[in-house]
């Protein structure tokens, strides 16, 4: 079963989420050749302040 984990900075909205959700899955099914129902997306969202960028918060960065 594969599994995809996805760290990204929080403010994606649902519909972003869930086209990464559709894309990795066929990214994997095509890749490894896994039925689409074994494959396994985790989405965690990162506080901004808990991002680091060359030594500063993406959250003091603006991102």
């Amino acid at each position: 079963m594969p599994f995809a984990q996805i760290y990204m900075l929080e403010g994606r909205t649902e519909d972003q989420k869930r086209a990464v959700i559709e894309k990795v899955t066929a990214a994997l099914q095509e890749a490894v050749g896994a039925p689409k129902e074994t494959i396994r997306v985790w989405i965690q969202d990162v506080p901004k302040q808990n991002w680091g960028i060359a030594g500063v918060s993406a959250k003091d960065l603006g991102r």
